[in-house]
Parts: C-alpha cells; structure tokens; sequence
C-alpha cells in the first residue's frame, strides 16, 4: 500500500491519496480538485471512494467538484453531515464504528468525537489517518461548535491502544511534520498522557 501525502491549501491541510495497485481512495480531498485530479491521472489511478475524518471546510472544500465529475459519495459519520456544505446525494452517511471492504482495502472507521461531534479516524493496514484529533505532540481544538473536552480525551485513550507500530497521519502538516507512530505519541504526547493517566475517571 502506498500512501502519498498532498498538501494543499492556506492552513497546511493534508489529503491523503493511498493506493494499490491501480486502486485508489482519498481522504478529505479539499481546496485544490484540479490538482488532485492530475495526481491520479498521472498515475492513472483508479479513484474508488473519498472518505472525511470530519466536516470542516478546510477538510472538504471543493470537494463536491471531484465527486460529481467520479460520481462517487464521500463517506462521512452523519453527525457531520450537515458542516460540510456538501449536498446530500454525495454524500453516504453512517454511524458508529465501521468495518468496509472497499476493492482491496481493509477500511476500519473509529469514532473519535473531540473536535467536532461526527469525528473518526480511518484505519487502514498499520495506517491511520487522524484528522483533526491527534496531531504529532498535540490534538485538536475542543472550543468550537460540536465540540468536547471530555470527547477528545476518550478518543485519545482509545487511539492510544492501538498497536505500537501504527503510523498516524495527521489532517495538517503544523510545523513540516504530519506523521508519527502511536508507541512515539504514547510516550511523548502530553493530552494523550493525560488521557491515559485519567482513565479510570473517563
């Protein structure tokens, strides 16, 4: 499996493009399609499905472009749903933890609410892309509509026992680096210290 990180953007966003073979999916495609668009046409990829961590417009926007020319939905948790601007005929809508088969990839969706209600992780292989939840050395932001200190700190606790060789990508490359391990976060990542330290209370 191959992962390509694409930044794009004013706010450093990350859109994951991961492939096998001539398979391809995308994750929180946004802000620039015709380049994405060339991406895979260089590699003349296959696109089989887009999937959002969250609804936030820096993690979507445009991305209705691309959907329609693929006449694919994009699979987000329906708390969500309605951030995204997105109409609903693009959009495939689920809830709580997922198990997919899309073409040749094991998807596992985890619900991660902390900063925004509907947020999840996607799991693939050792990879998990994290969204705006866990950032190498910080998570994200708990004081916006949807929200929830509480929420981040369970969904930490819970991204923290993942396997130790599980890479996270992150949704923005704050300060060059986007990607880190979980055992290296485990041991270094002050809020999901925390987490972990008040877990019983949780």
């Amino acid at each position: 499996m191959n992962i390509d990180t694409i930044n794009l953007g004013p706010m450093d966003n990350c859109t994951y493009l991961v492939s096998e073979g001539k398979d391809a999916l995308l994750i929180d495609p946004a802000w620039d399609m015709n380049f994405i668009q060339h991406r895979l046409d260089s590699a003349n990829l296959h696109l089989l499905a887009v999937l959002f961590t969250h609804g936030h417009f820096d993690h979507v926007k445009f991305a209705q472009e691309l959907l329609k020319a693929h006449h694919l939905k994009a699979y987000i948790e329906e708390n969500d749903a309605n951030l995204t601007g997105i109409s609903p005929e693009y959009l495939h809508t689920y809830s709580g933890e997922q198990n997919l088969q899309i073409g040749p990839f094991a998807v596992h969706i985890i619900p991660t609410p902390g900063h925004t209600a509907g947020g999840v992780c996607i799991q693939i292989g050792h990879a998990v892309f994290t969204g705006d939840t866990l950032f190498p050395g910080a998570c994200g932001r708990v004081d916006l509509p949807s929200s929830n200190p509480r929420d981040m700190r369970k969904s930490l606790l819970t991204l923290s026992k993942l396997p130790d060789d599980t890479q996270i990508f992150a949704g923005h490359s704050y300060g060059g680096k986007a990607s880190s391990f979980i055992s290296y976060e485990r041991l270094h990542n002050p809020f999901m210290r925390n987490a972990i330290k008040d877990k019983d209370i949780l």
